[in-house]
């Protein structure tokens, strides 16, 4: 049975990308892995033992501890508040679209965006884990199952490899098998770095192009001209590449 959810015909954000002449790429969609179907990933990578030590402090499992702490105790145990903006449980649709590949795919457009590199928020936080074992376990298993749930649609979304940087070691190993195994195209590094916010209201139109388009295109082909191959901003790209050669 299929349940029909209400679907804005054309966003204000489509309206708004049909008036430009260049493709929105979005460098910073954020999506919510399926726990069981990441736990089947875990459990072939690892075991049965490693899947179920992470499932019972699965992220999400003790969401609630930090509004049951006094401050001291929060202090004391440096619990991290849950950020509000990672699950939007008020709109089934939205939460669907950030858990499910598919429909992701099919509402990109109606974003306003042409393709996009996805951030999945378990892959954020495995390289910080502190245990060896699980840290490279769940790093390793978050990478394959990105990378084959969002393989049929990459012609608009590409997932980030999550590569942990402890050791050389475990960088080196970890970002082989991204890159040369499940051919990820890009990667995250642990890192704090802190980044200007951009003041859109002293922004001319050229300066917005600039951010929405061409420094994506930029910085993804700087290392990896095929970055776009095959996607729905192929053309743009080659575009690109064309202007930058000839100059």
């Amino acid at each position: 049975m299929t349940i029909g959810l209400d679907r804005p015909k054309k966003t204000k954000s489509a309206q708004i990308r049909e008036k430009l002449g260049y493709p929105i790429i979005d460098t910073d969609v954020h999506t919510q892995e399926f726990p069981p179907a990441f736990l089947d990933y875990l459990e072939q990578v690892a075991g049965t033992a490693i899947a179920q030590r992470f499932q019972e402090h699965l992220p999400g499992a003790s969401r609630s501890k930090w509004f049951n702490q006094s401050w001291d105790e929060r202090r004391a145990n440096r619990t991290a508040r849950p950020p509000f903006w990672t699950r939007p449980t008020n709109d089934p649709l939205n939460l669907a679209t950030v858990s499910l590949p598919k429909l992701l795919h099919e509402r990109l457009q109606e974003a306003g965006t042409d393709f996009a590199v996805v951030y999945p928020n378990l892959a954020t936080m495995a390289p910080h884990i502190g245990n060896e074992e699980m840290r490279r376990a769940v790093c390793r298993a978050a990478n394959t199952y990105h990378a084959d749930i969002f393989r049929p649609y990459s012609d608009r979304l590409t997932p980030i490899a999550s590569i942990p940087m402890n050791t050389p070691e475990e960088g080196i190993e970890e970002l082989e098998y991204a890159v040369k195994v499940l051919e990820i195209k890009a990667i995250q590094i642990p890192g704090h770095i802190r980044r200007p916010i951009p003041a859109f209201e002293k922004y001319g139109e050229e300066d917005l192009r600039y951010f929405l388009s061409i420094h994506p295109l930029e910085l993804y082909t700087s290392l990896n001209q095929d970055f776009f191959k095959g996607t729905g901003v192929e053309k743009a790209a080659n575009e690109y590449l064309s202007s930058v050669i000839s100059h």
